[in-house]
């Protein structure tokens, strides 16, 4: 299933900007990037549960933000993209 995941981290004080770093990398583990603070993961429901978990650990809830759509299975009829920086087929062969 594809899942969105966007956030909003309070970077004010030291200790939020390196929670910013700590959400973006642990996102970056999971899918790509395809604005500042939104991605793009392929997941199973179990690596969901788990990335989601781990997110939550991260962030500070009194200042931060995490949002989670589930565009599930069929999601290539409901995305469509305009403009710079295209996404790569992250269900297709990856050629290196």
């Amino acid at each position: 299933m594809l899942v969105l995941i966007t956030y909003d981290v309070s970077t004010s004080t030291r200790e939020g900007r390196r929670r910013l770093s700590q959400v973006s990398k642990k996102c970056l583990s999971y899918g790509q990037r395809v604005q500042n603070s939104v991605f793009e993961c392929i997941l199973d429901s179990t690596q969901f549960r788990k990335l989601k978990y781990e997110l939550e650990e991260l962030i500070d809830e009194e200042t931060d933000s995490l949002r989670f759509y589930n565009l599930g299975d069929k999601h290539k009829s409901k995305v469509e993209h305009f403009g710079a920086k295209p996404s790569y087929d992250m269900e297709g062969p990856l050629i290196i």
